[in-house]
């Protein structure tokens, strides 16, 4: 048997498809599975998307420019114009494939091997797989379920600052959390990195899904960090369009930008199918938009209520993406996720959640706690918290806890 790498030894699972396997098995026996555990929407793309992949007029599909090409880094820099940043050009945008490659992008084109981010948990869990690849080390600061996930407190930052540390990393709104940070919280992480010559990397990518009335502040708002942030977007979350595999790294530093440009050209190139149909989809998306986010505020609102209603079980309000995280009254979320997908049904139908632990750098932190998506419509959100409701009635009388 040939070697496998340590690096790919070492290279963390996904926690939310890791159960795949079971839930397939369940699937197999003939259980219907309500996926509560992936960020893949059932909200439709925008038609203007699928027509302008219906309607290509191409006799080759050619390499797109490494960078993107210019119509939808145009496209891009138009609707970054009408959220107030007016001095980008197309020249700050390099065009990825999905917000995945553009996370790498600027690990890749910041840190070497043993250097350190710093991320307030839990965290995406990508961000692992991601500081794993290149050997960057994770220093996570816990953020508790009793604050709502908000931004610990300045001062462990400033304890954690080592010459090692390159860039703190941060997911506004959250994912798994849905939090959404205030301007003062920004205003503090702005501060620190300016004050240690270090990076913010901000992961914008559920910017459009704010609730309540409240409105997302952009790391792009604090100018001072012309040199010291990079944006992370992408269309995944935005159009419901997953699978185009379409996102940018955007940076005001050309310094930065010229650097990851070396690694998008020796990638080649991004999707230029997924590039069309982004294109297309800025074109009118304000319609689009301001339905699809009524849609989850609603089904935000069902999941979380009727989630708090369930004995034992604490799930804060979000503000923000199409996510929570709740903290369930069982032994080891991991396990209680696998037992629902290989022991539990009712009338041949089960859930499907993503254990928590997976979201922080000590999987002790998140053992009690899941990550739900309120990513179904209203009716097969109830259903799934109907049978959650009894599978941790039956969990406890089996496991006596």
């Amino acid at each position: 048997m040939p070697k496998i790498s340590t690096r790919a030894a070492e290279m963390p699972a996904s926690p939310v498809r890791k159960l795949v396997p079971y839930a397939l098995l369940a699937k197999q026996k003939g259980i219907k599975v309500y996926h509560l555990n992936i960020g893949q929407p059932d909200i439709d793309t925008p038609q203007s998307a699928i027509d302008a992949l219906k309607n290509i007029d191409l006799k080759v599909l050619e390499y797109a420019l490494s960078e993107g090409n210019l119509e939808y880094r145009t496209a891009l820099k138009d609707y970054y114009h009408s959220l107030g940043f007016t001095d980008l050009t197309t020249d700050n945008f390099i065009v990825t494939n999905g917000g995945s490659e553009a996370l790498n992008f600027a690990l890749s084109t910041l840190c070497d091997d043993g250097d350190e981010v710093i991320i307030p948990e839990p965290y995406y869990a990508n961000y692992n797989g991601f500081t794993s690849t290149f050997n960057i080390k994770v220093v996570a600061i816990p953020s508790t379920i009793d604050t709502g996930f908000a931004l610990p407190a300045i001062e462990e930052f400033e304890k954690k600052i080592t010459p090692k540390t390159r860039a703190i990393i941060i997911c506004n709104p959250g994912n798994p959390t849905g939090y959404l940070y205030t301007r003062e919280e920004l205003q503090q992480l702005a501060d620190i990195a300016l004050k240690h010559d270090i990076v913010i990397i901000s992961d914008e990518v559920y910017r459009e899904y704010v609730y309540d009335g409240k409105q997302q502040i952009s790391m792009f708002d604090f100018p001072e960090l012309a040199e010291n942030c990079i944006i992370i977007d992408s269309e995944s979350k935005r159009y419901s369009m997953c699978g185009a595999r379409i996102g940018c790294m955007i940076t005001r530093s050309k310094t930065i930008h010229d650097a990851a440009m070396l690694f998008a050209q020796a990638r080649l190139s991004p999707v230029l199918l997924g590039q069309i149909a982004a294109t297309a989809a800025h074109r009118d998306d304000a319609a689009y938009i301001m339905q699809v986010r009524s849609e989850y505020t609603h089904r935000r609102n069902v999941l979380v209520d009727l989630l708090n209603g369930i004995p034992g079980v604490i799930c804060p309000k979000p503000k923000g993406a199409f996510y929570c995280v709740a903290e369930l009254p069982v032994d080891d979320s991991e396990k209680f996720a696998q037992w629902l997908l290989e022991h539990y049904s009712s009338n041949n139908e089960t859930v499907m959640v993503a254990p928590a632990g997976g979201f922080y750098s000590d999987p002790e932190l998140g053992k009690k706690q899941v990550r739900i998506a309120y990513v179904l419509k209203e009716e097969d959100l109830r259903r799934s918290v109907e049978l959650l409701n009894d599978a941790l009635q039956k969990y406890r009388e089996e496991f006596s806890l």
